[in-house]
């Protein structure tokens, strides 16, 4: 039986990744208010599981939950969402879709122009745009009434510099949309709306740094509110070494493996999506906690991490030779906000940006980690992409769709 009574209004948002499925339900109230959570991990794999966060009781269940696909997890999402309110209270659904290429940056609503495009430039994110679209219409055939909202994970780097978003490859492909585009894009955006409001305007609109290290890793170099560069690319696959992605490589170990192992591209793109990174160097693990436990006996795991740190840190100094300097650094995501031992060996060395690290601060992942004399102010902000995402459904949905959704 719902707690919630049958009038009051909400937004479920729907956060897919390559392998998970996070969700949230928020209530339409002024703020809005989350009433619970979950996710569902290891999607494909035969040991899945699904976690529920009550919010107000902060009790957390985790039980097994095996899925083949993320669709397979919808029945599961909406009898738990029913423990909390009716499904004809749920006045709209937001989507975190990562790529919405050329075409797609603003929030918007979901229709067959847009997933038919969306459908065309699969092959730019094969990891999450399939099911993605695959979610959307499973939603579509549910809960008809209710709309759906795009959120894009590359509309924050839209406003890229042209010399950017370029890459040195012929220019006829630049035409078909072969660029930077960029990711984690809720994340900082959300992270941006944070610093404003603890920091200011100010702060907001200085030189700055934003770091998401998670499973998946990027960072972002903004000044003045414009996003001017970013590690990832064309795809997710870029830049920093991640879990299990590797990061950027030499293109022609392509033409090297395919040579002296026959590798296919396909299993290439296999390769350095889901068996590289810190999985591929650690042959271990690809979750730094792990790594860390491991690394005083392991080899493997040091170097695994070291390779990590030093890969931030090189991008940290080529960010703040785009911005002209650095104003604030701010750590996000799992890693970024929990790793405090990460944080320290990324930031050592760092003197010369106007980094200093208070190692208490640091050690207890307070909010400014830095010293009072450091110029550079480093931040740990928790990130909240379902948050973002319910706040830009909101934004977009008129006093007419409270009546829709409900008939």
């Amino acid at each position: 039986m719902a707690t919630g009574r049958e009038s009051d209004s909400h937004i479920l948002t729907v956060n897919a990744g390559s392998s998970s499925l996070k969700f949230a339900l928020f209530r339409c109230a002024a703020p809005l208010s989350r009433v619970f959570a979950g996710r569902f991990e290891r999607i494909g794999l035969s040991e899945g599981s699904v976690t529920v966060r009550d919010v107000a009781s902060s009790e957390e269940e985790t039980r097994s939950f095996c899925a083949a696909n993320h669709v397979v997890c919808v029945p599961t999402l909406l009898d738990l969402l029913k423990t909390k309110t009716s499904l004809a209270a749920v006045r709209a659904i937001g989507h975190r879709v990562v790529h919405g290429g050329p075409n797609y940056y603003a929030p918007q609503r979901v229709d067959a122009a847009m997933l038919k495009e969306l459908r065309r430039i699969s092959p730019f994110d094969p990891e999450h745009l399939p099911a993605e679209i695959a979610l959307i219409e499973e939603f579509a055939a549910r809960h008809p009434n209710a709309p759906q909202i795009a959120c894009f994970d590359t509309a924050f780097h839209r406003n890229l510099p042209r010399v950017a978003k370029l890459l040195p490859i012929p220019r006829r492909y630049a035409a078909k949309g072969v660029q930077r585009y960029g990711f984690h894009g809720l994340s900082y955006a959300f992270l941006m709306q944070e610093l404003g409001r603890v920091a200011g305007p100010e702060a907001a609109g200085g030189r700055i740094i934003l770091a998401h290290l998670g499973n998946g890793a990027s960072m972002a170099a903004v000044r003045d509110g414009q996003c001017l560069d970013t590690t990832m690319a064309f795809t997710p696959a870029a830049g920093l070494v991640m879990s299990t992605r590797s990061g950027d490589l030499d293109p022609g170990l392509v033409a090297y493996f395919s040579r002296t192992e026959g590798m296919s591209a396909e299993q290439f793109h296999e390769m350095v999506n889901a068996q590289s990174g810190l999985l591929g160097i650690s042959e271990t693990s690809p979750d730094v906690r792990d790594l860390c436990k491991r690394e005083k006996e392991d080899a493997r795991a040091e170097e695994a991490l070291a390779l990590f740190c030093y890969q931030a840190k090189k991008w940290i100094g080529a960010l703040s030779a785009v911005l002209g300097g650095l104003d604030s650094l701010v750590f996000a995501g799992g890693i970024g906000e929990n790793g405090g031992e990460i944080r320290a060996r990324i930031c050592d060395g760092l003197d010369h940006l106007g980094i200093e690290l208070d190692a208490g601060r640091n050690e207890a992942n307070a909010p400014i980690v830095s010293k009072a004399a450091s110029k550079a102010t480093v931040r740990v902000i928790r990130t909240d992409e379902e948050l973002l995402i319910a706040r830009s459904v909101e934004s977009l949905l008129t006093p007419a769709d409270q009546v829709v959704a409900r008939n």
